[in-house]
């Protein structure tokens, strides 16, 4: 139960900060996606189970807030985390490698996979010019943020684990 208020609670709070502080920092006019990186890190550190659950309730506050319909982001998100539960085996935490290739590419496939939802079925073709101003940019920052962001969820993973090794024991 405390890993779940936990999550939730980060969850929320990544939400509020990508959707308000990190709007007043933002460089080339994008900012980074910080439920993506809560995604990826779950799915990585917890499992496919857990990176799928991260990533639905990610996705659906996106959804709720700001989507026109309800679903194309939970789906994306819950593909993400699931995708990056199978990772998990090789995962180690000391390894910042894997995260930031993971996150390279969750970052790139996610914002193709919006500019096919979004962009081209209404017949905007301009992929070229979204890939340099929205896409690049948007992938370095959040690389540039996953380096200190990530660390942060390692330890509240490594207390979780820890607390729930503690409860086990007595």
């Amino acid at each position: 139960m405390k890993r779940c208020i936990t999550i939730g609670f980060i969850i929320i709070i990544c939400f509020i900060l990508q959707s308000t502080l990190f709007h007043y920092l933002s460089l080339a006019g994008v900012v980074p996606n910080l439920l993506l990186i809560v995604t990826m890190s779950f799915g990585l550190m917890r499992g496919r189970k857990e990176g799928m659950l991260v990533g639905f309730f990610s996705g659906l506050l996106i959804d709720i807030f700001f989507g026109t319909v309800l679903g194309p982001y939970a789906l994306i998100y819950m593909t993400m985390g699931y995708i990056n539960g199978f990772f998990h085996r090789i995962y180690y935490v000391e390894d910042v490698l894997l995260p930031m290739i993971m996150i390279s590419m969750n970052d790139l496939i996610y914002n193709i996979l919006i500019y096919l939802i979004y962009f081209l079925l209404r017949n905007r073709l301009d992929f070229g010019e979204y890939l340099i101003t929205l896409i690049l940019p948007e992938m370095l920052y959040t690389i540039l943020i996953t380096l200190f962001f990530y660390k942060l969820l390692v330890r509240i993973n490594l207390r979780l684990k820890k607390s729930k090794e503690v409860e086990v024991h007595d």
